[in-house]
């Protein structure tokens, strides 16, 4: 019964991980977190992904430890922080097969000997208590590990610790299909799920139980595989005589020695004696080992065989790397005779690793452990004597091998007294043959005859200027060679003739959806429509009233200096306009004198009645008044009020702690008086401040300001039954923190109307007047933005041709940004010209028309590489590149670089998160040099043709340009965050203060110092300071650092921010001078104490969602946003908020209403049909009068029904999170009607209703900017958001909630989404909750650095061939030249990196190669063909190769054939057969290889993608190897470009293999004699025989090829109709495309595709626009109007089109 349930629960394991395999998201792992996450490699996963390399040999313990150190370091060096855990248990698995077993020993022995790497070998497995606390202290994300072992025993074991690390909140990543490029990983990524901790917390003692079973099943298997060998041996005495065979080779060695020497001999004289008892053993016992006499080596023999290994072993120490790359490969492996001894061999290598580990008495070198065993040259040995030796082939050893080999065999006779092992020489005195017999027992040299080696000459000037210094160093091929004269015996399909395929194509921007297009009356008023609502909705966004632009004539400026005194320089009309405003500001003084005449009275009283309530009116016309007189009297109002507001609580209050939030606003007012209103004090005026200072007991303050108010009795009165328990500047800091004035500059910028700018500010502004460009770093809400639309306003105001481009990363920003603009300015225009375009993928309006154009990326670079809007393109005055940060994402980062070099006007990049932007402003700095330096001769082009090209320059007056590129950074929040943990305790959730320094450690705060961005609250300081007084009683800067008395607070009435900032920096000093002057636990103990108490979690923290929500709105601490990353959650999270309150609401209502609802529906109904009937009754039929009384009987009762029915179904208060006051009912209806007829219209409307939205990427625009203007208009209150809302969107509130740990939660997403909390003019203070995620991660995210600016491989065939294209068909040639040397010679990855510049020059060089091949180039460097259609398919490379490729093979033409001949139209067969050739090119979603393992049953998909129609399918394969061939051939030039003294370095623990050749060694020289080419492939891949033929086979080979050349199969445009992982299973593509095509079903997309409904709408709208946009290209080309092909796919396009359009 045990047995079976055993079973039961690994099949039932099986099932639940196979389940999520199948979900499994394909993500990077190294996302862009770099420090803020540590994650899990597990030891044996890493072992079996390694030992799986195709290329990699048997017993060729080198090549694998390169191949492993070849994995770790990639992960390394993309900012992978990592633990490489091997657990005890999991040994046993490899007990079948022994030569792992040693090799996994020396693995971990490398690992930790020889590496940095952090390896963990002394927990026992994954159930193990010490690993439960391991885990809990180091808070792994995720896991990587494999989903299959060697065996299925060992497969099991990977998934208990899979299931384990799920119930931990680990995550899982699988090596399966692992992947990386230059700057990423990509794995299968499995996210841990409540279902599968709850499996976990279900089944925890079966699977123990199980666990333990397969453990002891092993262990006993162990012993069955050991007991034949060893027979009566046992382990004991096996361990004695290891023991005692070191104590004797210590003897020998007293000094020591390395582990190579060491392990031969003690393995050698220990499997000798261990055969010699086995073969003794036999011969008594013979009948029970069934084992033939025949079919065993005898034990002269395996000396024999020995004395070879031996020899091995001294090669390895002799030869160098150089020249053991060059041996030759033995194809014949040993004989089954020897197996048994072999085996035993292995075992006792594993026993002596093991034991010498443990060994601390004696000096092991263990340097070259990685090198212990080379199998394939123990096998050339042998070959050469059981061959070549006894034919009369000798050779002498040499000197130095002979010696140190007779040494090596000294060692073993004295460690084997049992018997004689025989001299060292000869090393063979047997016959037997240790070989199998083989045909061709030695590799062959290839048969492929290698071509001529060179490029194909390219003269153009693109490639003189680019790769000009190259050009001497790589060989070119002749004219006549084969290769150069087969390019013009290119030929087209026959039935292309009628193609224009040189035709240019039109840019996307004429594809995409407009609204500009025809004049009729419904297309004017609903473009009429759509601006009204862009201005309404902007007006929302931004808060401003429209301003008119008026063009005005240029005048050079110069820089502004602000506060000059320029009266001299004022003329006549300049002094009226002067005179004019003052008497208009006099004017607004009177009015808003007498508007506080008018409200002061109620104001008063209701301060009186109810101080709160009245307080918060005064605070509001405050916001609302610009007089400052007026203000002060204000101001004087309320403090006089909170005084008598005070004093009344106080005598209330008595022995009840006393209310500080009256006092607080007391203080507010002083702080408020003193700072901004000094010139209207009057000594009352100070009196009565004075006596507030007084009641409040702040005596020294009372002193500082009148020393003459205080009275010495009255005081002592007073300040014992008002006065507050503190000083004041403790009260300041502790209590009202959050509302200290800000040191904000008082003089005024006559450039800005709105509000006094900052210094910083002011610098941007100077930036924009003097034309120069910036780079700006400052956090979200500092008003960086402002100088955005500065700048703006500047090109608006120059003249009506001049061009700004708004560069924004997401669609959804580009909405809110083309909004803001349409409402905040106003100009007339030219007739055909217009304010603002947008240009985005799926939508575009007056792109070359426009002044302001709001684009994304992909969109501009499109605009900038077109040769035919060049003209355009020299209108552009200045661009803007906003969250400039995503230069280094994941997706579309090598876009920004391109438009940063390519653009040739001044620039400003704004981000709130880039860690090094000096950097990026250095490189910056040095493409404006060179655009300072190209511009020159731009200028000097006179060519007749460019004068009319360049006409549109003349147009506007010429601004003087600079080429300066300033950085502006600043660091100040307005708002400070503040960071809560949630907790849940007694079913309860509660709220701990995480002050930011419990992130820190001791180590990190020496390493590093404190982060440049963690910043303290007041409150927080106070906290600190408290603190450390507790742990150090006698702290000698006490007293310096006490509130009260330090010299920046002390006696101070008004304390300001940067007081506070002074005092934090102060109190951090402090705390390093600690840890200098040794007082290092000091610090420990301050860190310990602010740390928060243990966080309690449970398993259904997505059920407690919605307490949380209403705990926040008890707490005040709405508008939130919430902030999750996967999709489905987003969506159920908010419902599941809104299910709560719709519970709440049917719980307090009577029984009965639902009955009485449906009543009073149906009786509405029917006096409304009651209504419409009379209405429709002739006149004559009734007295007029009579009809009249019935009608209005009739309107009265339906509007009494009515009202009836509105207050039995109205919404309580406390049942909506939703403001009806922000809002009115027009508005709300109009918002709702707009996304009436969307996908999730509905459900949004539910959720609104209740005050509740969400936001996710998969939602169309108006969904998206339906939720982001009822949030801004405050009516939404809860928000649920993936990173959506990240990325600049203004959505501001007052606490931003991290509700779900995730890969994409990094240090750069937290400072994002987080920077979002504290509306700047309504909330002083931001909250950050972190709900459901691990305190560990939540010190990550807050001590952790953003990553890094790196930049990305910028280079693409696509690319070069959109480059080339520019440089031929511009007009302006020289400007045309320019860009593309600047895209090419400009990336951020080379800069200040001259090899890796090298190495982009020979890509480009190989890629020429390619275009031209594929006739795309010809040898001008010309595009020519379908250049035109590849280049329009860029962002789809390397299906746009192979798309263009089967078009030119005629294949679509084959394929397109009408149902009748003469028909348009095409039968549902070629449809889905032209669907699954497009799915296979553009709808590439792999699906993990073990899903196939997974017995579901499909119910309208077939989930697995079929293969190509065999003609494409041989297509696509010949394409392959011809592309991998040039590849190759590629590699084999440039390899004399490697650095080949790093190549024979390991990859990691950097340990060399030098030396000299050994040439007095005529036996080595004759062993390492291989003549095949190993020139480009690595040094350690050739020890297992790799040549630079492998180079040729297709598929990923990135282990074999040279590291340094720095160039993967990733840059080859290869299409792989079929991938494998290392295990060689086939990685299946999924058929989410032609499935849709089929049952047109996105639920059946979720439900058998197993990809969630938001991604997969995503995906198929994707799918759907690349359709469309092949179709109208093949259009465009064809002249043929009836051609098949494009009429297929216009059929085909519309047809899915429609399809989605229904979803």
């Amino acid at each position: 019964m045990e047995k079976k349930g055993h079973v039961q629960i690994l099949e039932n394991m099986s099932k639940l991980i196979l389940g999520e395999i199948a979900k499994a998201n394909y993500s990077s792992l190294l996302n862009d977190f770099v420090e803020s996450e540590l994650f899990l490699i597990d030891g044996d996963s890493l072992l079996i992904t390694c030992l799986n390399d195709k290329k990699l040999k048997t017993e060729q313990n080198l090549h694998f430890i390169y191949l492993v150190e070849r994995y770790l370091l990639d992960l390394k060096s993309k900012g992978g922080q990592f633990i490489v855990v091997f657990f005890k248990d999991f040994e046993h698995s490899y007990f079948q097969i022994p030569p792992l077993l040693p090799l996994r020993t020396a693995l971990i022995l490398h690992l930790q000997q020889n590496t940095d790497i952090n390896v963990q070998t002394e927990f026992s497995g994954c159930f193990s208590e010490e690993w439960n606390c391991f885990l809990e202290q180091n808070c792994p994300y995720f896991l990587l590990i494999s989903d299959e072992g060697i065996t299925q025993l060992q497969t099991f074991l990977f998934y208990f610790f899979i299931i384990q690390s799920w119930y931990k909140r680990i995550s899982i990543a699988l090596t399966s299909g692992q992947e990386s490029d230059i700057i990423r990983v990509y794995a299968y990524f499995m996210l841990s799920r409540y279902k599968n901790q709850h499996f976990f917390k279900e089944n925890e003692q079966k699977m123990k139980r199980a666990y333990q079973t397969i453990i002891e099943h092993l262990k006993k298997s162990s012993v069955i595989a050991l007991t034949p060998l060893f027979h009566q041996f046992k382990f004991s005495s096996l361990e004695k005589e290891i023991y005692w065979s070191i104590d004797q080779l210590r003897g020998l060695w007293p000094k020591g020695s390395d582990i190579r020497r060491i392990l031969c001999v003690l393995s050698c004289s220990l499997s000798l004696k261990m055969y010699h008892h086995f073969l003794e053993k036999r011969k008594e016992k013979s009948s029970e080992i069934d084992i033939p006499e025949n079919n065993l080596a005898s034990l002269t023999e395996v000396q024999d065989l020995c004395r070879m290994y031996c020899l091995s072993v001294v090669f390895l120490l002799h030869l160098p790397l150089s020249q053991r790359a060059c041996a030759r490969l033995i194809t014949s492996s040993w004989k089954d005779s020897i197996s048994t001894f072999l085996q035993m061999k292995k075992w006792c290598e594993f026993f002596v690793l093991r034991n010498l580990e443990s060994s601390k008495t004696w000096n092991v070198d263990f340097t070259y452990v990685c090198d212990i065993n080379d199998g394939p040259l123990w096998i050339n040995i042998a070959y050469y004597y059981e061959n070549e030796h006894i034919q009369g082939l000798q050779f002498d050893l040499g000197k130095a091998i002979e010696v140190d080999y007779n040494d090596l065999w000294s060692a073993v006779s004295h460690l084997v007294r049992e018997f004689p092992v025989g001299p060292s020489v000869p090393l063979r005195v047997t016959k037997q043959l240790f070989l199998q017999k083989k045909q061709s027992p030695i590799g062959e040299d290839s048969q492929e005859m290698v071509p001529n080696l060179g490029f194909i000459p390219v003269t153009s000037p693109i490639i003189r200027r680019f790769v000009g210094d190259m050009l001497d160093q790589v060989t070119f091929l002749r004219s006549d060679d084969p290769v150069v004269t087969s390019l013009v015996k290119y030929k087209e399909f026959h039935e292309l003739v009628h193609w224009h395929s040189h035709k240019p194509l039109s840019d996307h921007y004429e594809r995409t959806k407009s609204f500009t297009q025809g004049k009729s009356k419904e297309f004017l008023r609903s473009k009429q429509k759509l601006q009204a609502f862009q201005q309404r909705f902007g007006s929302n966004l931004d808060g401003t009233t429209s301003k008119v632009i008026v063009t005005q004539s240029v005048v050079p400026k110069k820089t502004f200096v602000a506060g000059k005194n320029k009266k001299s320089q004022c003329s006549k009309a300049d002094i009226i306009i002067q005179e004019n405003t003052n008497r208009l500001l006099e004017k607004e003084k009177e009015k808003e004198s007498h508007r506080w005449e008018t409200l002061s009275f109620s104001i008063e009283g209701e301060m009186k009645e109810n101080f709160h309530s009245g307080i918060t009116k005064l605070e509001d016309f405050l916001k609302t008044c610009k007089s400052n007189s007026v203000k002060f009297t204000v101001e004087m109002v309320g403090m006089k009020a909170s005084l008598n507001a005070w004093k009344e609580h106080c005598q209330c209050a008595g022995k009840v702690r006393k209310d500080f939030s009256i006092a607080i606003h007391m203080m507010k007012r002083i702080h408020s008086i003193m700072e901004r209103y000094q010139e209207f004090l009057q000594n009352p005026d100070k009196k009565e401040i004075s006596r507030c200072l007084r009641y409040l007991g702040f005596d020294n303050l009372v002193k500082t300001l009148d020393p003459t108010q205080i009275m010495e009795n009255e005081r002592k009165s007073k300040k014992f039954r008002y006065a507050i328990d503190m000083g004041p500047a403790r009260f300041q800091l502790q209590q009202m923190g959050h509302y200290l004035i800000r040191n904000e500059r008082k003089d005024p910028d006559p450039r800005v109307n709105d509000f006094i700018p900052d210094t910083w500010q002011r610098e941007l502004l100077d930036v924009v007047d003097n034309n120069e460009s910036a780079v700006i770093v400052a956090p979200t809400s500092s008003g960086k933005t402002y100088a955005s639309y500065y700048c703006m306003e500047k090109v608006l105001r120059e003249s009506d041709n001049g061009v700004i481009v708004y560069v924004s990363p997401t669609k959804a920003l580009v909405n809110q940004v083309s909004a803001t603009v349409q409402s905040r300015y106003t100009k007339r225009l030219p007739e055909g010209q217009v304010l603002c375009g947008v240009f985005t993928r799926d939508f575009r309006s007056d792109i070359l028309n426009c002044q302001v154009l709001v684009t994304v990326p992909a969109c501009f670079e499109i605009l900038l590489l077109s040769p035919t809007h060049q003209e355009w393109v020299e209108k552009i005055r200045y661009v803007i590149f906003d969250e400039v940060h995503c230069l280094g994402g994941e997706i579309g980062a090598d876009i920004w670089e391109h438009l940063l070099v390519m653009i040739r006007c001044p620039f400003l990049a704004l981000s709130a998160t880039i860690s090094n932007p000096e950097h990026l402003t250095e490189w910056l700095q040095s493409v404006r040099r060179y655009w300072q330096g190209a511009e020159k001769n731009i200028d000097d082009f006179q060519s007749q043709d460019a004068k009319d090209c360049i006409r549109a320059s003349k147009r506007y007056v010429k601004v003087k340009k600079s080429y300066r590129v300033r950085l502006v950074l600043y660091e100040e929040r307005y708002n400070d965050l503040e960071k809560h943990v949630c907790s849940l305790r007694g079913g309860d959730i509660v709220f701990n203060h995480y002050h930011p320094l419990a992130s820190l450690t001791t180590d990190h705060i020496e390493k590093y110092g404190f982060p440049s961005d963690l910043s303290l609250s007041p409150r927080e300081s106070i906290q600190l300071y408290d603190t450390m007084v507790q742990v150090w009683k006698g702290w000698p800067k006490a007293q310096e650092l006490c509130p009260e008395e330090f010299i920046y607070f002390k006696n101070k009435i008004v304390i300001t921010k940067m007081d506070a900032r002074k005092y934090e920096a102060a109190l951090k000093e402090e705390i390093c001078n600690w840890m200098k002057n040794g007082n290092e636990n000091m610090v420990k103990k301050v860190l310990k104490i602010l740390r928060p108490a243990s966080v309690s979690h449970s398993d259904s923290m997505g059920e407690t969602f919605p307490l949380l929500v209403e705990k926040l709105r008890k707490m005040n601490k709405l508008p939130a946003l919430f902030f999750m990353f996967k999709i489905i959650d987003v969506e159920k999270r908010a419902q599941s908020v809104c299910d709560a309150l719709e519970k709440k609401q049917v719980m307090r209502q009577p029984d009965n209403v639902d009955k009485e609802v449906h009543m009073l529906t149906n009786k509405l109904k029917k006096v409304k049909k009651s209504m419409e009937k009379t209405s429709s009754v002739p006149e004559n039929a009734l007295k007029r009068s009579s009809r009249m009384d019935h009608s209005i009987i009739r309107e009265a009762e339906h509007t009494a029904l009515q009202k009836k029915l509105e207050k039995k179904t109205e919404i309580p208060p406390d049942c909506t999170y939703a403001n009806i006051k922000v809002i009115d009912a027009e508005t709300l209806e109009m918002m709702l009607y707009s996304i009436k007829k969307t996908r999730k219209g509905k459900e949004l409307e539910n959720l609104a209703k209740r005050g509740i939205g969400y936001h996710h990427g998969s939602l169309d625009a108006k969904e998206r900017r339906f939720i982001e203007i009822l949030f801004r208009k405050g009516f939404v209150r809860v928000v649920t958001a993936t990173g959506t809302l990240a990325l600049g969107i203004n959505m501001p509130c007052r606490s931003v909630v991290f509700a779900q740990n995730s890969i994409y939660l990094d240090a750069l997403n937290y400072r994002q989404m987080s920077g979002r909390a504290g509306r700047r003019g309504q909330d002083f203070l931001g909250n950050v909750f972190f709900y459901d995620i691990p305190l560990p991660k939540i010190e990550k995210l807050i001590k952790s650095k953003v990553p890094e600016l790196k930049g990305q491989f910028p280079l693409s065939m696509t690319l070069i061939l959109r480059l080339m294209l520019l440089a031929s068909r511009a007009c302006n040639v020289t400007d045309a030249e320019a860009k593309v040397i600047s895209v090419l010679n400009h990336s951020l990855l080379s800069f200040k990196k001259p090899r890796i510049k090298e190495i982009l020059k020979l890509y480009f060089l190989f890629s020429l190669q390619f275009l031209v091949k594929e006739g795309y180039l010809d040898c001008e460097g010309n595009p020519i063909g379908f250049a035109g259609l590849v280049a329009h398919l860029y962002y789809e490379e390397p299906s746009n190769l192979l798309f263009v490729s089967f078009l030119k093979k005629g294949l679509f033409h084959n394929l397109c054939q009408p149902t009748k001949k003469g028909s348009k139209h095409f039968s549902q067969d070629v449809m889905e057969k032209l669907t699954l050739v497009l799915a296979n090119l553009f709808g590439r979603r792999y699906v993990p290889a073990k899903f196939l393992d997974a017995n579901f049953k499909f119910y309208q998909s077939k989930v697995f993608l079929e293969e190509l129609p065999t003609d494409f399918n041989i297509a696509l394969r010949k394409y392959n190897e011809q592309v991998t061939r040039d590849f190759s051939y590629f590699l084999l030039i440039v390899s004399k470009f490697a650095d080949m003294k790093v190549e024979h370095q390991l990859p990691l623990s950097k340990i060399e293999f030098p030396g000299k050749n050994e040439d007095t060694s005529k036996l080595a020289s004759h062993l390492m004699s291989c003549k095949e080419d190993r020139s480009a492939v690595s040094p350690f891949a050739c020890l297992s025989g790799v040549t630079n033929q492998d180079l040729l086979q297709v598929g990923n080979i990135d282990s074999i090829t040279l590291r340094t050349i720095g160039i993967t199969y990733a840059q080859a445009p290869l299409l792989y109709p079929e991938k494998f992982d290392f295990l060689g299973r086939r990685i299946p593509l999924n058929a989410y495309a032609l499935d849709f095509y089929k049952h047109r079903s996105l639920k059946g997309i979720e439900q058998d595709n197993r990809i969630s409904e938001g991604d997969a709408y995503i995906l198929l709208k994707n799918f759907s626009l690349i359709l469309k946009s092949i179709s109208v290209s093949l259009r465009e080309l064809c002249e043929d109007e009836n051609d098949n092909v494009v009429l297929a796919f216009e059929q085909l396009s519309n047809s899915f089109n429609e399809k989605f359009k229904k979803v």
